[in-house]
């Protein structure tokens, strides 16, 4: 891991990780997004019906996400299913409605915060199917081909070496098994003034790649039958909230004009891909 990558880690670890302690102090009078005044409409935009936000535990919902991964991933009773970047829990309270008790959900975050509470918020709501695990996404402590899904919600973007989370996610999953990612990429380069930035980072800008190059990186770990089920402009509103809000930066380095500027670089991609099946002999 080189310097850079080793410093971005720690920069999206210590913004996690503020986040989830504040989480508990202001999310009832937050939106489902991340801003009250505009909470709903961005939640629609995201693919969460009214059902959905209201089956999990609100403190879970952080307004983080950037799609519904659990929707396009088409879940079925007995399932095991894997949450790459899981936070407070959201994603995994939604799929374990999904599988039901027989099946099984494991959530993986690298902050210890974001796992305490979304253990806390398990234990408070009940839920004995989940399994919140912390470890990084580029080695993850889950064993081979054991899940049958893989989902993530808005996460790759922030790792920096996001061929080794696919890799990671090829080999946790079982023969035949799926992928359904939300995430934010590119259509056209951002200017230096975002990459540098921490706050863009943990907002999910500055880690972004373009479509094209996050594509390539799904087939060459080798992943088939690689969709994109669909894409649209990411809603500023929740670019402004994530890097001003809800990380908290007191003197944040990018205006709600510069995020204007480049907003209409962004995309919130969904993608669905399957690990081959076993080959017969």
């Amino acid at each position: 891991m080189t310097m850079k990558e080793r410093e971005i880690k720690r920069a999206v670890k210590e913004g996690y990780a503020r986040i989830a302690k504040q989480a508990t102090s202001y999310y009832a009078s937050r939106g489902c997004c991340g801003c009250s005044d505009v909470s709903e409409e961005i939640c629609r935009r995201l693919g969460y019906s009214e059902e959905e936000i209201q089956a999990a535990p609100p403190e879970s919902n952080l307004g983080l996400g950037c799609g519904n991964p659990v929707s396009l991933a088409t879940l079925k009773e007995g399932e095991t299913v894997l949450d790459m970047g899981s936070g407070a829990g959201f994603d995994c309270f939604l799929a374990s409605t999904k599988v039901g008790s027989s099946g099984k959900v494991i959530g993986v975050d690298i902050t210890s915060e974001m796992v305490d509470k979304a253990r806390a918020n398990a234990r408070k709501a009940g839920y004995s199917n989940i399994d919140f695990r912390q470890g990084d996404l580029e080695n993850m402590p889950v064993a081979d081909n054991y899940v049958d899904v893989v989902i993530s919600n808005c996460v790759i973007n922030l790792v920096p070496n996001k061929k080794m989370v696919f890799k990671e996610a090829f080999r946790v999953l079982k023969p035949g098994g799926r992928l359904a990612v939300s995430d934010v990429v590119l259509q056209r380069e951002l200017p230096e003034f975002v990459k540098r930035s921490t706050e863009a980072y943990i907002g999910c800008l500055a880690g972004a790649i373009m479509k094209e190059e996050y594509l390539e990186i799904i087939k060459n770990v080798g992943f088939q039958d690689i969709r994109v089920v669909a894409e649209s402009s990411f809603p500023i509103e929740s670019l402004i909230c994530e890097t001003a809000e809800s990380a908290r930066v007191e003197s944040p380095k990018i205006s709600a004009e510069q995020l204007e500027e480049v907003a209409d670089s962004v995309l919130s991609i969904k993608i669905s891909a399957v690990k081959p099946s076993a080959k017969k002999i």
